[in-house]
Parts: C-alpha cells; sequence; structure tokens
C-alpha cells in the first residue's frame, strides 16, 4: 500500500530515470519512453453561495509512458504511470456550496497520490485491447474531448455519477480492468471496465491505497460509440495516456481534423446503498443498487473559410441515475467551443457552456422531512478563453454563473471570476 507522497514521486522518478537510460526506439522512430508534466493553477474570486471568498488551487500532473515492446520485447505492451499532486484553497467546499463544483481541479484534501498505474496489451492489429491496474474512468467514458477546454467539472465525468458512493474518477482512481474493441475502420468501439467500487480508502483520502475491503462490491461501465472522423485513422492510440505523450502524427491529427463522436454507456454498482426515502416495515431503509446511463453528441458544425484550424464545435451530453441514493438524478451539458478566434491565432480556443443538475424527487422528500426547502435544479454558465502564450504556457481567463448552488433557495446565485495558469513540457 502506498501512503505518503514521497514514495510515489520516488517511485515515479525511478522508474523514469531506469527507463531513460535504455536508448530503445519504438517503432517508427518514436522513443520507447515518453515523459511529460503540467502544472496548473487556478486563481479563483467568488461573490454568492455560502460566502464570497478568493483563493488559489494547484495540480501538479506528471505522465510517464513505456513502450515495452522497443525496451523487453513485451509484444504490443504499454505501461503508463501518472502521478498528481494537488494543493490549495477548497472553494466550493468551504464558500461556494455548490452541487457540480467550481474547478475540476478542486480537491476534498489536498495530497499527492498515483492516478494512472496500469499496462495494457493489444491484439489484432490493434482492434482489441486490455488494460489492468490503477485506471480512472473518466480518461475514457463518457468523455467528450471538445469539452475539454472548460473549467468546471461539470464537462468531466457526469454529476450525477460522480456524486454516487464511489466512482473511479479524479483525484480516487480504483484497481480494475478494461476492454476496448475497435472496428477495423477504427469508427466504431465498444468499451467495459470493471473495477472495485469503493476507490481507495474513505477513511483517509491521503496518498494512494489499492484495499479490496468487505462490503466495497463492483463497478462496472460499458460504452458503445461511433466516430465517424476516424475512419481510416489507423494511427490512433488505443490507450487513455495524455496526448502529450503521442507523436507528432497524432498530435497534427487532434490539431487539423473534425470532431465527431456519439456514444451511449451504462453502468451500476453491486453493492447496494441506503435509499433516500423508501423503508421496509422494520423502518429500516431499503438497500438498491445505483445504476444509471448517458448519451452524448459532440461534432464540428462549421468550418472557417481560409483557416485550417479555425472551426466551430458543438456538445451535448444527457446523463441519468435511478435518484434513489443521491442527490442529482439527471444532467444536462451543452456547449459550444471556436478555435482561432482572431487571425493568426490558431492555438487560442473560446468557449461558452451551460449544465443543468436536477435534484432527484427523493432527495428533495428527504430534505422536505427535515424541514429544508430545496430548489428543482441547479445550473452552472462558462465562458471561457485559452490563450496559448507560447508552447509551454497557456493563460485562461474565465467566469461562472451558479444558479441555486447546492438547491439551497436561500443562497444568493455565485459569480466567478477566474484565470487558469497552465505550464507544460514540449
Amino acid at each position: 500500500m502506498l501512503n505518503h507522497r514521497s514514495r510515489i514521486f520516488a517511485t515515479l522518478l525511478f522508474f523514469g530515470g531506469y527507463m531513460l537510460t535504455t536508448p530503445a526506439q519504438a517503432e517508427g522512430n518514436e522513443p520507447a519512453v515518453t515523459t511529460s508534466a503540467v502544472y496548473k493553477l487556478d486563481l479563483l474570486s467568488s461573490r454568492g453561495g455560502l460566502d464570497d471568498a478568493s483563493g488559489a488551487i494547484g495540480n501538479l500532473d506528471l505522465m510517464l509512458r513505456a513502450d515495452l515492446d522497443a525496451l523487453w520485447g513485451w509484444k504490443d505492451t504499454v505501461a503508463y504511470l501518472h502521478a498528481l499532486a494537488d494543493h490549495g484553497a477548497k472553494p466550493n467546499g468551504r464558500h461556494t456550496g455548490s452541487f457540480m463544483g467550481l474547478s475540476n481541479i478542486e480537491v476534498p484534501s489536498s495530497t499527492a497520490k498515483l492516478f494512472h498505474a496500469w499496462l495494457q496489451k493489444t491484439y489484432l492489429d490493434d482492434r482489441l485491447s486490455l488494460l489492468a491496474g490503477l485506471y480512472p474512468i473518466d480518461s475514457e467514458f463518457s468523455v467528450i474531448e471538445s469539452a475539454g477546454l472548460f473549467l468546471h467539472p461539470a464537462y468531466g465525468p457526469p454529476a450525477d455519477l460522480s456524486m454516487t458512493r464511489g466512482p473511479s474518477i479524479f483525484n480516487n482512481s480504483a484497481f480494475g480492468v478494461r476492454a476496448r474493441w475497435n472496428g477495423a475502420e477504427r469508427d466504431r468501439y465498444a468499451m467495459v471496465a470493471l473495477l472495485d467500487g469503493l476507490p481507495g480508502d474513505p477513511a483517509n483520502p491521503h496518498g494512494t491505497h489499492i484495499r479490496f475491503d468487505h462490503g466495497d462490491g463492483a463497478f462496472a461501465i460499458a460504452e458503445f460509440g461511433y466516430t465517424p472522423p476516424e475512419r481510416g485513422h489507423l494511427m490512433e492510440p488505443t490507450d487513455p495516456s495524455s496526448p502529450r505523450t503521442q507523436g507528432e502524427d497524432i498530435r497534427l491529427h487532434e490539431k487539423y481534423e473534425s470532431f465527431g463522436k456519439y456514444a451511449v454507456g451504462v453502468w451500476g454498482y453491486s453493492e447496494r446503498v441506503d435509499d433516500l426515502v423508501d423503508v421496509d416495515s422494520l423502518g429500516n431503509p431499503i438497500q438498491r443498487r445505483s445504476r444509471g446511463a448517458y448519451l452524448l453528441a459532440e461534432k464540428t458544425l462549421y468550418r472557417m473559410p481560409g483557416s485550417p484550424v479555425s472551426n466551430l464545435a458543438g456538445f451535448v451530453r444527457l446523463s441519468r441515475t435511478d435518484g434513489d441514493s443521491s442527490p442529482i438524478d439527471q444532467t444536462l451539458n451543452i456547449g459550444l467551443r471556436l478555435r482561432e478566434p482572431f487571425n493568426a491565432r490558431e492555438d487560442d480556443i473560446i468557449g461558452i457552456a451551460f449544465s443543468h443538475g436536477r435534484l432527484g424527487d427523493k432527495y428533495r422528500q428527504a430534505q422536505a422531512a427535515l424541514g429544508t426547502a430545496t430548489t428543482a435544479a441547479e445550473s452552472v454558465l462558462e465562458i471561457t478563453y485559452r490563450y496559448q502564450f507560447s508552447d509551454w504556457l497557456a493563460l485562461q481567463p474565465m467566469y461562472q454563473y451558479i444558479r441555486h448552488p447546492g438547491g439551497d433557495p436561500t443562497l444568493s446565485a455565485v459569480k466567478v471570476l477566474g484565470m487558469r495558469v497552465e505550464l507544460s513540457t514540449l
């Protein structure tokens, strides 16, 4: 069990240093080992909600990807490590009171841990891949690439899923396995994952913990998708490693090609939890299994004339849970993003997005029984602009307006002004 940040970074540095002494090259003259680092700093000031606040949140990502075929002759096998360290203020947890959050790098407790630590082997010309290890589902499941611009957490894993008993998402991943099947033309896929139903150690949020305690149960998720722009694009990687660790040909493809993805997913837990309202004949809460589903679509809507990269893309995602055990039972995400809003600024992106989290009937009933009034939903609007100052520095001002934070009708709307500073290795 790893439970101290120094062990994490010592392991990562040892592994990386050992690998980097090996001169092997992967197929296609790509390095057998690639490393990258990203540091994000959010400077935020909010008014409304529980109280006004200002503060800074930081997140460091250290990533290492190794082609074990080139290194040790393990055919078609990849190893991936991703350590992260989070620190700073807790503006939502202490001041805003939103169910859906405020920044996608805010965590309940500052800590350092391993987030990814897995091996993947591919078969049948990379059409089938099997992965095992520490694996967060939000690296591949329910992902909307065109929504990755936004700072609000709702554009990562759906808010209704995030609030269940323990999905394997940022910043707490679980041990499990994932299988993915790609169609012959790479424009269709199916994937399924089975993981520990309660990641880490709920009693100790610091460090990395791999535990299989009685009562954890299992979490399963499956997704089926259609991606027309990937038809015939056989060089696309089949693992959820950071794009920064991939070759120049893939980076160019991601930059110049269109968005286009349509997917449906379902998920569920094996372990039962207390229903928010229903009780048995003895007055004890009825035990139910949490489950849910989602639909998503994203597409390049228009290409601006005279530029190979300037385009307008849109996305929409609808997700829903059973509503038996968590506050939000349905989430809608919708947004637009424009690349190269100004001439000669081809890496700049501007976007606007809206999320609506509906409070479940059972949650509202349970709160009413306690004498607490609730609203029907919480919603948030975000406007942001990513200014790519250089290859290694991006500045991203943003504005958020959060209506009915926490579904509390007594709280005023929250207005957030912020700036993300992102530093990254080349």
